[in-house]
């Protein structure tokens, strides 16, 4: 199973990825660029992709099924089989599952997660998958800050302020990402409760929003919308049951002023970050 450890981890990280970083600069020194963010089409399910440069790789949930092989062979080089962290927002099947296959079939340089266990087959599986390829597992909570060149990723929630026996989709890893001049706000499945919770401790403005639990109508409230103000915002969802994504949702975020994208009908969607300026790219349009 996965080894909890206290992210008193980041100077190990640090080595790490600056070992990465010096490798790349050695065999690869026109490598640097923009950040790319990738919202992946998996179906009703998550899975994004943040390069940043240099060509760090954090991989973000997997989607419910091996979907995101094929999403990640459109964007990697066949010849490019190490992704440097790979991060569970919590343990739900349309977050984990596509993850087994990937630690499988990928070098993975750290697994990092909430802390939070399923007892289903796929995610001892995945745990399997993980020890077994040897990958460095890390539970990470609020407060934590990894670093890389001038790209940061902190972690917001979930706070122990939260009320015990909360949701798993209320658990989930909240965290932010500044790279390329500009913001990103991951959410996981969260709803309501939380989103008040990280209003209350932290002063957010930010231009990327990965819309929580796939636009549910008991997710981004008008509060927490306004206070982010995003300007674009991608909601990963596929054929689903549970009326996802809401029209209470996408109604809140118009209000809000924020441009909206959703795979199921945009297909992946990748953004480019370049000096704080965002080049949004669909695949059902134009993606590259």
């Amino acid at each position: 199973m996965f080894e909890r450890r206290n992210l008193v981890f980041v100077i190990v990280l640090l080595f790490v990825i600056d070992a990465i970083f010096w490798f790349q600069i050695l065999i690869a020194p026109d490598s640097f660029g923009p950040s790319e963010l990738y919202f992946f089409e998996v179906g009703q399910g998550d899975a994004e992709l943040l390069k940043f440069p240099g060509g760090v790789k954090v991989l973000v949930d997997g989607g419910p099924d091996n979907s995101v092989l094929s999403a990640l062979d459109s964007v990697l080089s066949p010849f490019d089989r190490y992704i440097d962290l790979v991060v569970l927002s919590h343990p739900e099947t349309d977050h984990f599952s596509g993850l087994i296959e990937v630690v499988r079939r990928y070098e993975t340089g750290i697994f990092l997660w909430g802390g939070q266990k399923a007892s289903t087959n796929g995610f001892v599986d995945l745990a399997s998958a993980v020890s077994e390829k040897k990958a460095l597992s890390l539970v990470i909570s609020e407060g934590d800050k990894i670093k890389y060149r001038d790209s940061i990723i902190e972690v917001l929630s979930p706070s122990a302020k939260l009320p015990a026996g909360n949701s798993t989709n209320d658990l989930s890893l909240v965290f932010k990402v500044y790279t390329g001049g500009v913001t990103s706000l991951f959410t996981g499945d969260i709803g309501f409760l939380p989103e008040k919770d990280i209003l209350a401790r932290h002063d957010l403005n930010v231009d990327v929003l990965k819309v929580p639990h796939h636009g549910s109508k008991n997710s981004s409230g008008m509060e927490f919308l306004n206070e982010l103000s995003p300007k674009v915002s991608v909601i990963g969802v596929g054929r689903n049951s549970y009326g996802h994504p809401a029209r209470e949702a996408l109604e809140r975020l118009a209000l809000a002023g924020s441009q909206i994208f959703r795979t199921d009908r945009d297909g992946t969607v990748k953004l480019i970050f370049d000096q704080g300026t965002i080049r949004v790219l669909r695949k059902k349009s134009s993606l590259d």
